[in-house]
């Protein structure tokens, strides 16, 4: 089972992207654990996560949130194109690649 933990303003924003990835995960038979949280809440989750992927509108935050991983898993920032087309598939296809699945 892989976590992947996506980060925005306030996790609202990616709460749909996260609905994409799940219907992708299913559709391909992937067991992940996919959710949406603010920048202030990610604290509290990424020593679960297996990965963490920025919304685009947090990317400045990317360095913090890599202080927070501590090396122990990838920190990326979401392709705004993909981010604004709500592709789930795809996005779901880099956090797999980024864990190493």
């Amino acid at each position: 089972m892989k976590n992947i933990l996506l980060v925005c303003n306030a996790g609202m924003s990616t709460s749909m992207l996260v609905q994409k990835m799940q219907a992708a995960a299913k559709e391909q038979g992937i067991e992940a654990t996919i959710q949406a949280k603010s920048v202030t809440d990610a604290a509290n989750e990424i020593d679960k996560a297996d990965v963490l992927l920025l919304g685009p509108q947090v990317g400045y935050q990317k360095s913090e949130m890599e202080k927070l991983a501590d090396g122990r898993i990838p920190v990326e920032v979401i392709d705004m194109r993909d981010y604004g087309t709500m592709n789930g598939k795809k996005v779901l296809a880099h956090a797999l690649e980024l864990i190493g699945e």
